[in-house]
């Protein structure tokens, strides 16, 4: 028997220009007293973190503040973190102030300083030991600086486990957060090659939601049987179909213009959209493939990030397959990619190599990677990317067609060189 009923959920959303100066009357109406505030050094030196406690504290709250987030979190980054809000403590709520990075450092510390055990008892398996929080979270409020990751709006916590190389997550209902405040302007100090990234992950969570598997070809399941990522529906469609309209007209714009103040609202609104889209129907190849693209980086060191350590931002390591990953998917649901590749492109054409074009060609424009071997990869990587993939289960069972080891090789061995 097929599936019936899809789920939708989103947290409460205050957007606009100067949202972030009223969190303190937020924080109040849910009772709080003691707030820890969570952000990582590049954007506290920002100021924004500061201005933003400042707010708070003008309400007659208190805040305690932890800016050492990383970019891209590890276990043991987050294990510090969960560290010190455990020392720190106790606190009413929790705000998050930052990017992907600090948002999801933030769910990682809320959910350990409420709950027992350690990462691993929570992490998805077969990684971890998917364990469900056994008590209720403190109030998260998450306050986006950059304009993309969606993790305002979503259920996912995601890490790399430094031991074993790959990059998981933590998924649960219970860390969405309560409150998302967009407020556009702090996105401004946003350096182009992060808009660029960060935008491509809009991009993908866009086309990877609005083309999953849809809801009703999964099984039936139970109501204790239902998962945040049910497959495409109505629903999620229409934050999707909005979200790839708005890149079409403000992508390119924003990373040639980072003080174009009409590009990065139509940024952050399509990082909203986008994120109130696949936080509910999920996202599958390009995702499952960017976990180990990331995890297993060496040498590589993009233009706009931490110089200290090699990484490859997880907007950049999505984009990276995301066009042969089109490719493959295509005859599962031609209508919609060609739909997609329209919303980017009016003038995109028809055919399997119309919406990997588009994508080709607006990642040329703003500057990314043409390529897996740009960024370090080779021949000899193929295997190992291929595995960290493996280990997705959760994100390829929503890819609109089954995906197997020698599909998963072919999409990353023609992502050498996408152009």
């Amino acid at each position: 028997m097929n599936e019936t009923v899809f789920t939708y959920a989103a947290p409460a959303l205050k957007f606009g220009a100067g949202a972030s100066a009223e969190v303190g009357h937020d924080l109040a109406a849910f009772g709080a007293r003691r707030v820890l505030l969570v952000t990582d050094p590049g954007v506290a030196a920002t100021g924004h973190p500061a201005r933003i406690a400042e707010g708070i504290t003008a309400r007659g709250l208190e805040v305690t503040t932890y800016a050492e987030a990383r970019v891209e979190p590890t276990d043991e980054s987050l294990g510090r973190a969960v560290e010190f809000g455990r020392d720190a403590g106790p606190f009413d709520a929790i705000v998050a102030v930052g990017g992907g990075s600090s948002i999801d450092t933030a769910k990682a510390v809320n959910l350990l300083v409420t709950n027992p055990g350690e990462l691993m008892d929570y992490i998805n398996a077969p990684v971890g030991r998917a364990q469900p929080p056994a008590h209720a979270l403190l109030p998260l409020v998450a306050i986006p600086t950059t304009t993309g990751t969606g993790s305002e709006s979503t259920t996912i916590c995601v890490l790399d486990v430094l031991s074993l190389k790959v990059k998981t997550g933590i998924s649960h209902p219970a860390l969405r957060p309560r409150l998302a405040v967009v407020d556009p302007t702090l996105t401004m100090t946003q350096p182009a090659m992060v808009t660029a990234a960060a935008g491509m992950d809009i991009l993908c969570h866009a086309l990877e939601s609005y083309t999953a598997r849809w809801f009703a070809d999964f099984d039936a399941k139970r109501p204790e049987q239902r998962v945040p990522y049910c497959g495409a529906n109505p629903i999620a469609d229409m934050w999707s179909e909005r979200a790839l309209a708005l890149l079409a007209g403000a992508f390119r714009a924003a990373v040639r213009d980072g003080s174009d103040a009409l590009a990065r609202e139509q940024m952050a609104l399509a990082a909203t959209f986008a994120g109130l889209g696949f936080g509910n129907a999920g996202v599958h190849i390009p995702h499952a493939n960017a976990y180990p693209i990331a995890g297993r980086v060496r040498e590589f060191r993009p233009e706009g990030y931490p110089p200290d350590e090699p990484i490859v931002p997880h907007g950049m390591a999505v984009s990276l397959t995301a066009p042969e990953a089109f490719r493959f998917t295509f005859d599962a649901a031609p209508e919609r990619h060609l739909r997609a590749a329209a919303l980017l492109d009016p003038d995109a054409g028809a055919g399997p190599d119309v919406l990997p074009g588009v994508l080709a060609a607006l990642m040329r424009d703003v500057g990314l990677p043409g390529g897996l071997a740009q960024v370090g990869y080779g021949e000899a990587d193929v295997d190992d990317l291929v595995a960290g993939a493996l280990q997705q289960q959760r994100l390829l069972a929503t890819a609109p067609k089954p995906v197997t080891d020698e599909d998963l090789a072919g999409i990353i061995r023609r992502s050498m060189e996408n152009w």
